[in-house]
């Protein structure tokens, strides 16, 4: 099928080749052989009148034409995707679709891993692609990359569809051993302890956690600061540092770790959970199928 010269089965060869930066790795995923991506390569720079991907050792470097083209292409084929899958039936018992999902571990781990276990018997042939929050997660939404986006609900993009999945209380947790747990824990206490904090991106963005204590203006020392919620209960055991953290997250970690929380010891809000898909996805029978399991999931796990 050609458009004005072009060959359209070339621009999935190119959205390939600019997301794996390699004609090897990219030949694995369309199951052709080396030379014949290579080739593919070749026609794309003939078509577009520029070298596309360029060695430098042993990496590939896109050129700035190929970044200007990156993002256009990847809503192109995402709008394709959406159209097919709106017109088309979904049987989960037979699908083998791949879902490309924007969630953080803590996500990963008290709400895809049990609904994961279930769908693994239930959909045994679909798989999923995991992207943890970033400084480029929301254009990867824009831009069709990522079929749903799992974000706390300030930081929703206002042009795209968005629905709550739960709600979610924070807690303050800490080493069972550390004495404060036995007495409990005063505002003073709290703000004096040593605290773990979570920096999401390369360029700052508050956690939902550490963006409320700001609105408070509780002057608190950050101790330590990590990239994951997940490795967080790790940095408590042994120390009196303490951290803000997701009461479902705190519970799963008390499990093998000895780990204690108590209720925050000032009113502190609910974080409400939201899935967004994009706008040219909402008739997409497989996604509404996947919210409508996630939904399954935390639905006898209300607060």
């Amino acid at each position: 099928m050609r458009f004005k010269g072009l060959d359209l089965n070339l621009l999935v060869a190119l959205d390939i080749l600019l997301e794996e930066l390699s004609v090897s790795r990219a030949a694995e995923r369309m199951h052709i052989s080396q030379p014949a991506m290579s080739a593919a390569l070749g026609r794309l720079r003939a078509y577009f009148d520029d070298p596309l991907l360029v060695a430098d050792g042993k990496r590939m470097i896109p050129t700035p034409q190929a970044l200007r083209l990156k993002g256009r292409i990847r809503a192109l084929l995402g709008d394709v995707d959406a159209m097919v899958a709106a017109t088309g039936e979904f049987n989960p018992t037979r699908s083998n679709r791949r879902f490309r999902i924007g969630a953080s571990d803590f996500l990963t781990l008290v709400l895809f891993a049990d609904t994961l276990q279930r769908l693994a018997r239930t959909a045994p042939n679909i798989t999923f692609d995991f992207f943890p929050p970033s400084d480029t997660i929301t254009q990867m939404l824009t831009q069709g990359e990522l079929d749903m986006l799992l974000v706390p609900e300030e930081h929703v993009l206002h042009d795209h569809p968005t629905q709550l999945l739960f709600e979610e209380r924070h807690v303050v947790a800490g080493w069972s051993g550390n004495p404060v747990f036995e007495r409990g824990m005063s505002e003073a206490e709290f703000a004096a302890g040593g605290h773990v904090a979570v920096q999401i991106g390369i360029q700052f963005r508050a956690s939902f956690a550490e963006s409320q204590l700001s609105k408070v203006g509780l002057n608190r020392r950050i101790a330590v600061t990590a990239s994951t919620f997940s490795v967080v209960p790790e940095l408590l055991v042994n120390t009196d540092r303490l951290a803000v953290m997701h009461e479902r997250l705190a519970a799963r970690a008390a499990t093998h770790l000895p780990i204690a929380y108590a209720p925050m010891p000032f009113d502190f809000p609910i974080m409400r959970e939201m899935v967004q898909i994009h706008r040219t996805r909402t008739t997409d029978p497989g996604i509404h199928w996947l919210i409508g399991e996630l939904k399954a999931t935390m639905g006898g796990s209300s607060i």
